[in-house]
């Protein structure tokens, strides 16, 4: 019985320090030039983890209050700045899943998966539709 209880505890113990150690600022870099382009700001409201752009990073020939043009539904033609790309993001141990990301750039939707590093200095995300072999990954890298 005890060592079930310390067993439950510990998982406990965890699942909520993943949920801390996610939360937080994280740059995001160009998949072309490998330059940083924006800082993303993660946080978990209602157990449903979601990621909101905090700043955009100075680009050559891009304004710094931008909007998405490409995005279809209400999002369109609204400031990238504040908008909420990252959403329905559920914890899963060392990894929050079943959610979804806005990539402003194309306006396209994608499932998502999220994998922090053991040092919490690096998050993997993942985008994808249908199947998770048919997307690519993004490190973001966490801002101190």
């Amino acid at each position: 019985m005890f060592r079930t209880l310390l067993f439950l505890q510990l998982v406990a113990l965890a699942v909520f320090a993943g949920d801390e150690n996610v939360k937080g600022r994280w740059e995001t870099f160009d998949d072309e030039t490998g330059k940083a382009k924006s800082i993303i700001r993660l946080y978990v409201e209602k157990g449903e983890l979601k990621g909101a752009v905090d700043s955009l990073l100075p680009w050559p020939g891009k304004s710094p209050d931008r909007v998405c043009e490409e995005c279809s539904d209400e999002r369109k033609g609204k400031p990238i700045r504040g908008m909420t790309v990252l959403w329905g993001m559920k914890s899963h141990g060392s990894s929050w899943e079943d959610g979804r990301i806005l990539d402003p750039g194309n306006g396209k939707i994608y499932r998502c998966k999220l994998t922090i590093s053991q040092d919490g200095k690096t998050l993997t995300v993942r985008g994808f539709i249908g199947f998770s072999l048919l997307g690519r990954s993004q490190q973001w890298k966490r801002v101190e």
